[in-house]
């Protein structure tokens, strides 16, 4: 940890990890609070209930698409919800 590098690279993926955990967490909370089993959402979705059942129980990077569709499903939205800037970027936006 003593690379920088190393220590930036480590502390994104941690990051990552953490994002897709808790927005797995939550649809996985309202699949249960709406009383749907795995098998039931995979099919709302279109889904193998198998890999419904991966996507929730073991850590994974699902498809945006899966993660939109589900939260569809379960009649909920994904959302992008700004945080403080941390002085690494440039306020000027990136020539389209």
């Amino acid at each position: 940890m003593k690379d920088p590098e190393f220590r930036a690279e480590f502390e994104r993926a941690s990051c990552e990890i953490k994002a897709i955990d808790a927005i797995v967490n939550a649809l996985d909370s309202l699949r249960a609070t709406q009383g749907l089993s795995k098998a039931e959402l995979a099919r709302e979705i279109g889904k193998n209930p198998a890999s419904v059942r991966r996507l929730l129980t073991a850590q994974s990077n699902p498809e945006l698409r899966t993660v939109v569709a589900m939260a569809d499903a379960l009649d909920a939205d994904v959302v992008i919800v700004p945080r403080a800037r941390r002085g690494k970027r440039s306020s000027t936006p990136a020539a389209a």
